[in-house]
């Protein structure tokens, strides 16, 4: 989760363009994206990714990570898409908890959630959550979304880990209680 010093998650009209990324970052990003085994989006997050990440752009611009976006299992919660036809990726209409359960049950590797705020929040509200990584963005946004826009119950975490990145970005790794 991107989030910019100021607690957002995104800027005014879904704004990303603040997003502080570099060659450390992409790096970080294979390493972390590689230990996935589903991933699990949003509506909005998923339209954004899909429309991304399958192009040649993407390709050029990060062949790894456009790789392992395209060939990871994804799973889409919404109440409004119809269908969805990004590769490997199924969609769910409604128990968004219930599917998690299912997800979390079986073996494999981790499940991640790339973005979806909404959706991170509706499963932190059923305790299915396990840890947050929040990349912290040196930058003031002073309007858009909230991070955790909607949870409205004190929510306590353990620091695991932080690591500073030269670009300026902190990770912060917690442990949900």
């Amino acid at each position: 989760m991107m989030v910019s010093v100021d607690g957002y998650f995104e800027g005014k009209d879904h704004s990303i363009d603040w997003h502080n990324t570099d060659e450390e970052f992409n790096d970080f990003a294979i390493k972390q994206t590689s230990e996935v085994g589903t991933l699990l989006f949003g509506r909005t997050t998923y339209e954004l990714m899909a429309s991304y990440w399958p192009t040649d752009a993407a390709l050029e611009d990060s062949k790894e990570i456009a790789e392992l976006m395209n060939s990871l299992p994804k799973v889409v919660f919404s109440k409004t898409l119809q269908s969805v036809d990004w590769n490997n990726t199924n969609l769910v209409h409604e128990n968004a908890a219930e599917e998690v359960k299912k997800l979390k049950d079986q073996p494999g590797k981790d499940i991640a959630i790339f973005g979806s705020s909404d959706l991170t929040v509706s499963l932190l509200k059923d305790h299915l959550v396990d840890e947050l990584r929040i990349m912290v963005n040196p930058v003031v946004l002073g309007d858009g979304k909230r991070l955790f826009q909607g949870l409205n119950e004190q929510l306590k975490l353990e620091l695991k880990s932080s690591r500073n990145f030269k670009n300026g970005n902190i990770l912060l790794n917690y442990k949900v209680l």
